[in-house]
């Protein structure tokens, strides 16, 4: 028996995954509910607990957790299919978030706002329009150069009333700030899950903190 209780999590998660793709419906899901119990939710709920407690050691706070739920809004939807394709967790501790997807073919983990309020993001112009900006972007160019990514920014152009050749233009155009790490599942299988995300949310905090200060 493996001494990590993670061990498996990835592995069992994918291969239910992808027979939950060539048969997403509810009679199928109830069918397996028992797998998707023993295999995928708890397991990710005790990860949930074990990383909150990393976290709270990195960062002073108690983060509250979520395990999102499998099944798919489709009422505005076409795709009617009732579950979702893969396995997210989150750790909040407000304003920021930190997250460990599980999907068929992709693992992340990421850090940040996933999108700001108002307040939020007139704090952001403020702070990226000043000293901090540099800051901001430094934070940023640092996890990058660690292989980190960032999605593209929301708006196609830098708003009013900051110049369009600002030097943060690429930060004015954004209306959220997450950065994620992608793996390959070898990756984790080299140091163990719990080691591979406590290095990963270390990595994350100068930019967090810097979030979690605006």
């Amino acid at each position: 028996m493996s001494a990590d209780p993670f061990a498996t999590l990835i592995s069992d998660s994918r291969a239910f995954l992808n027979a939950l793709a060539d048969n997403n419906t509810k009679e199928w899901f109830n069918d397996n509910k028992p797998t998707y119990e023993a295999q995928l939710k708890t397991p990710a709920l005790a990860l949930l607990d074990t990383m909150a407690a990393s976290l709270e050691k990195q960062t002073g706070q108690v983060p509250s957790t979520k395990l999102f739920r499998p099944h798919r809004d489709v009422r505005f939807s076409r795709d009617k299919t009732p579950y979702h394709l893969h396995l997210h967790m989150l750790w909040s501790s407000p304003p920021v978030g930190y997250f460990f997807g599980i999907g068929r073919n992709y693992l992340s983990v990421g850090g940040g706002i996933m999108g700001f309020d108002k307040n939020q993001l007139t704090r952001w112009r403020a702070a990226v329009d000043g000293p901090k900006g540099v800051q901001l972007a430094g934070a940023i160019a640092d996890l990058q150069c660690q292989g980190a990514r960032m999605d593209s920014p929301e708006l196609k152009r830098v708003p009013v009333p900051f110049d369009k050749d600002h030097p943060q233009a690429a930060l004015l155009k954004r209306k959220s700030c997450t950065v994620w790490f992608d793996f390959e599942e070898s990756d984790i299988t080299k140091g163990g899950l719990t080691s591979q995300l406590e290095t990963a949310f270390q990595n994350l905090q100068p930019l967090t903190q810097m979030l979690a200060a605006l």
